[in-house]
């Protein structure tokens, strides 16, 4: 773990605390077990755990100010936690809703949920189109996050029905971006969003070079969207 904690502190800029550091302990213990019973995720060695899961999940912290975090992120699609999970181990005042739709990783959150002993995280197992029409999660977050789990058009429409005017989506993306955001631009514009950066990403040992993909929601998203579940991957805004 001391490599992993160099790391943080050398990218993201923040120095973990030893609380912080048994925190990810136990959450990459649990982890290789649950994984070794249900195949929660593809990365299952320890250190591939701390680069391409803890420490890429914090990488979202690079597209905020350190000194003014915000209160509220809905991570959407999480799997088994990231990258919110690590992001309210950093960021323990955060309240934190993680949306996932596939049982066995619903379960395995609310366990290192309660393993962890983590406040004020809410976990909805649900599809993330069914949540964005909910009238207590839309446009009710400062933050909207995801991982690769959907093309570029597809996570817009994810993502920002859930942040309010002001919030940020931010999406963390591979080597092909830039062409995805091409690709989303049309989404991003009938959704109510405005393309603020793209941040690059180099972890540790992993060649790929990765980006968040940070939009700015500017505008109020309509009410007919999200389209029902299924819709959006089915018929992408482009």
């Amino acid at each position: 773990m001391e490599k992993f904690a160099q790391a943080v502190k050398d990218i993201i800029g923040v120095q973990l605390s030893t609380d912080q550091v048994n925190a990810f302990q136990i959450y990459e213990s649990e982890l290789i077990y649950w994984n070794s019973q249900f195949n929660l995720t593809a990365i299952r060695e320890p250190e591939a755990i701390r680069i391409k899961h803890f420490l890429d999940s914090l990488t979202c912290l690079l597209a905020l100010d350190l000194q003014r975090l915000p209160e509220s992120l809905v991570d959407v699609g999480t799997g088994a936690g990231f990258p919110g999970i690590p992001l309210k181990i950093i960021w323990p005042r955060l309240r934190l809703t993680l949306v996932e739709s596939v049982h066995k990783k619903v379960n395995f959150c609310e366990h290192i949920i309660a393993k962890l002993g983590l406040k004020d995280v809410t976990v909805i197992a649900e599809r993330a189109e069914a949540v964005g029409q909910m009238s207590q999660h839309r446009q009710k977050y400062d933050i909207a996050v995801a991982r690769a789990v959907a093309k570029m058009p597809v996570l817009v429409e994810y993502l920002l029905p859930l942040v309010r005017l002001g919030g940020l989506a931010v999406i963390q993306k591979g080597e092909s971006a830039h062409g995805e955001v091409q690709y989303a631009e049309k989404a991003i514009d009938i959704l109510g969003g405005k393309l603020q950066r793209l941040i690059p990403i180099l972890l540790p040992g992993v060649v790929e070079e990765r980006f968040l993909v940070i939009l700015e929601k500017v505008a109020v998203t309509s009410p007919e969207y999200p389209r029902k579940p299924g819709i959006p991957a089915k018929q992408p805004l482009i």
